[in-house]
């Protein structure tokens, strides 16, 4: 692919199995991990990334002309098992993971670009985007214009990631558990507040565990729901770990 398009715009999309159950990882990297079979995995696709992607784009040429953007599409799983072993990933302080519609812990994932000369290394930004910024970032780089003839929700990334702007252009995100929303995030720029209201969530199990164990996965509707009226209120700025949820009492606004 690299041979035949790098006299020409190109774009490249991989999708990995990594890290994924059922985290099928080759004999070479099976116990590498202090963190089990799931640790093997992300050091396997750590290393298929440096190896056949960034070692072949710096080796033909390509380091400074290709933006790279590396990202997950959620959080980690913490209900997968086989037997009794944990297969699922870890989200830190954050509640929740994969397949929660609303919970931090299946919404937040890294990150990672790298554009040499282009953007400023070691940069960290805390502020909100999302993978449906891809699409407006690609057009915007290739040259082009995104539909005007319809609403597209994405953002361009490159303002943000050069500097030339503080803030991300997202002030409210609709945080969806399959096709039943759960969450609704709003940044209210004046006081440079991130608050959430959950509508819906599901019933851990057992309780407490911040997952869906007993089920396998968190269910989006139904009887493994509890529907919230009015809607839990977090303060993601104060409490990114949703620990603590306001009421009129602790926070009047």
């Amino acid at each position: 692919f690299y041979f035949r398009n790098k006299h020409r715009p190109f774009l490249l999309f991989v999708s990995f199995l990594h890290v994924h159950t059922p985290l099928v990882t080759t004999e070479k990297f099976q116990g590498r991990s202090r963190h089990g079979l799931y640790g093997d995995n992300v050091e396997e696709m750590d290393w298929m990334v440096g190896k056949w992607l960034l070692d072949i784009i710096d080796k033909e040429g390509l380091k400074n002309t290709t933006f790279i953007y590396f990202a997950s599409d959620h959080g980690g799983s913490l209900e997968a098992h086989r037997g009794n072993t944990q297969l699922g990933g870890w989200n830190g302080i954050y509640k929740g993971g994969k397949g929660m519609g609303g919970w931090e812990g299946g919404i937040r994932v890294p990150g990672i670009v790298r554009w040499p000369g282009m953007l400023p290394v070691g940069t960290v930004i805390n502020e909100l985007t999302s993978l449906m910024d891809i699409f407006p970032t690609v057009v915007h780089l290739a040259g082009g214009e995104v539909p005007q003839d319809r609403v597209i929700d994405g953002r361009t990334l490159l303002p943000l990631l050069q500097g030339t702007v503080q803030h991300s252009e997202h002030e409210f995100l609709f945080h969806y558990c399959g096709m039943f929303l759960h969450a609704v995030r709003w940044h209210q720029k004046d006081r440079g507040t991130v608050w959430k209201a959950h509508y819906a969530t599901p019933v851990f199990q057992p309780e407490g565990s911040g997952a869906c164990f007993r089920r396998g996965i968190c269910p989006c509707f139904g009887d493994g729901v509890t529907h919230h009226d009015p809607p839990l209120l977090f303060d993601l700025s104060q409490d990114p770990s949703e620990a603590n949820p306001l009421s009129a009492d602790t926070e009047p606004l």
